[in-house]
């Protein structure tokens, strides 16, 4: 038996839905044949595919960042305005492709008004140069008279965009990276990039490229920048054949956070500043499989469990993680797949689906005392660059708990690793009782690959119950290999 202690009174931090945020590139078909379909008899008349924006409408994003990624290195923002017919179509550098331009900034834009989220734009710190940055964000932002903004009226859009996030470059450590710069000369660059932003927006909420967290460059260019930027970014994709080391390797995650946030701390001490940046994992997935340049990668309940495990992870460390954004979101590395037909959503969707339905205002401590995981499969973790020795062992549940402000409200996210039995789940309040029943929804591996929507899309099976609690004390018994929601109203004792 597995005991999860819940504290409602032991605040974690607040929980930002920044959190749980999307990432499109032009990458693939994630954007055209994705998102975008001109002419498709399934989308509207912006090209917008209705039956993708339903699906991602849904997962209820916080925010959704574009262009890239690797695109963004040799991305002209320019190209992808005005009148579709004359935008120029350019050879796309980081894929090996070419780009049509049809969807641009405006589209863009409108697409993120249409799905309710807030948009972050990642800027060109490859080929492109601090002007123009700053005339990409005087055509979003801007509600004077000069020439950008009136470029922007002249294409239908009156009122500024206000585009909150803009990103400093992506992945400029990178050989991959068209224009990748060393940890001192990216340093240099964006803390002028950064002040000039500043002078022309204020209100800009800006991101540093960070690498994982955890390496030279990350404490180089936090040194740096950390009196400039909102917050800094991490990237980490991780994912194996073998069960065990597929649903253990988004703890490098947890790692990641707590030297990164280290790093800031320190440098923000050294240096006095009293508003420190946080951390955005604005890139993070299972992906492994596939390589190309269209990454369609097919996932597996497997998978499923270790996107869970991620989201655990951001909400436990969420007075961090202000953002965290799912790469990709429809056909590259994704949890919604299109076909010319119809759109069907992977394993993964669902665990992504259930915790932005349900989580609640602020994180709250959950301590898991169980059955532990230290041996099969963990040999595999060695061809990551970090040691994981001091990890181990793993607990055979994960869970994360989110309440409400007033503390009426408790929800919790809990995976179950345990491959071949049921594991029963005891929750325990701490100077609080349940009230009334809890709701309990539970998502399980496929069982008649014949309900597939797409034949070579896997689909899950979703249960939905009941279970009466005794005062504090409630007892969920968790199937092998699931995902769980449990949400339930409580009281004071």
């Amino acid at each position: 038996m597995t005991r999860l202690t819940v504290d409602p009174g032991s605040q974690l931090g607040v929980l930002d839905r920044n959190v749980f945020g999307g990432f499109v590139e032009h990458l693939g078909r994630c954007v055209y044949g994705g998102i975008f379909e001109e002419g498709s008899a399934l989308s509207d008349a912006d090209g917008f595919r209705n039956d993708v924006l339903s699906l991602l409408r849904d997962l209820r994003l916080g925010v959704l960042r574009w262009p890239g990624g690797n695109f963004v290195s040799n991305y002209h923002w320019v190209d992808g305005i005005g009148q579709k017919d004359i935008r120029p179509r350019r050879p796309e550098l980081a894929w090996g492709g070419e780009d049509s331009n049809r969807f641009g900034t405006d589209e863009f834009l409108k697409y993120c008004a249409e799905l309710g989220v807030r948009p972050y734009i990642c800027l060109n710190m490859g080929t492109g140069d601090l002007r123009e940055a700053l005339e990409w964000i005087e055509y979003c932002n801007s509600s004077g008279h000069t020439y950008w903004a009136e470029r922007r009226r002249q294409n239908g859009r009156d009122e500024p965009y206000a585009v909150p996030y803009w990103g400093l470059g992506n992945e400029m450590y990178g050989d991959w990276q068209v224009g990748a710069l060393s940890a001192e000369e990216y340093a240099r660059e964006a803390v002028r990039w950064a002040r000039a932003i500043r002078m022309l927006d204020p209100s800009a909420k800006l991101v540093s490229c960070g690498w994982d967290g955890l390496s030279a460059w990350d404490s180089q260019v936090i040194d740096e920048t950390v009196s400039v930027v909102d917050l800094h970014s991490i990237h980490l994709y991780t994912g194996s054949l073998d069960y065990w080391t597929n649903l253990l390797q988004p703890h490098h995650a947890e790692r990641a956070i707590r030297c990164a946030r280290a790093l800031i701390e320190r440098a923000a001490r050294l240096q006095r500043v009293k508003h420190p940046p946080r951390i955005a994992y604005d890139e993070w997935n299972v992906w492994f499989r596939t390589k190309d340049s269209a990454l369609e990668e097919r996932y597996n309940f497997s998978d499923a469990l270790a996107v869970a495990t991620y989201l655990n992870i951001f909400v436990r460390n969420c007075a961090w993680v202000h953002m965290a954004n799912l790469a990709q979101m429809v056909n590259a590395i994704a949890p919604i797949v299109t076909t010319p037909e119809v759109a069907a959503v992977q394993p993964t969707y669902y665990p992504f689906l259930l915790h932005s339905q349900s989580a609640l205002d602020v994180a709250v401590d959950a301590h898991v005392e169980g059955p532990t995981i230290g041996g099969p499969g963990l040999e595999e973790m060695s061809r990551w660059p970090h040691d994981v020795d001091d990890l181990a062992p793993f607990d055979l549940v994960d869970a994360s708990a989110t309440v409400d402000r007033a503390r009426h409200e408790l929800s919790v996210t809990v995976v179950n690793r345990r491959q071949d039995a049921p594991e029963p789940l005891e929750i325990v309040l701490r100077d609080m009782a349940f009230q009334r029943e809890a709701r309990i929804r539970v998502v399980t591996a496929e069982k008649d690959a014949s309900a597939r929507t797409v034949p070579d899309v896997e689909s899950v099976c979703i249960a939905e119950g009941s279970e009466a609690a005794k005062g504090s004390e409630l007892l969920v018994l968790l199937p092998p290999q699931s995902f769980s929601v449990i949400e339930v109203k409580m009281t004071k004792e």
